[in-house]
């Protein structure tokens, strides 16, 4: 992979720094689907999201806790099996 500072393109670990992450950013993170993201947000199992202007965000602390949300779950379903 092309170095970023001769691609011209952000690296991922300077996307650490930012406050809020795209859903683009946020499915390359977490690496997920756009399309899947889309998908699960109407069923509630995605983070909260907000928009500016025509941008929709994901706040780092709704990632933080959808993480959380996400490990509990999967805790809560192995303790059943």
């Amino acid at each position: 992979m092309a170095r970023p500072e001769v691609t011209g393109r952000k690296s991922l670990d300077s996307a650490d720094d930012a406050d809020a992450y795209s859903v683009d950013e946020f499915c390359t993170r977490h690496r997920i689907s756009p399309q899947l993201f889309y998908k699960l947000k109407p069923q509630g199992l995605m983070p909260v999201t907000f928009n500016v202007g025509t941008r929709v965000l994901i706040s780092k602390e709704a990632a933080a806790a959808w993480r959380r949300e996400r490990e509990q779950a999967a805790q809560a379903a192995e303790r059943v099996a």
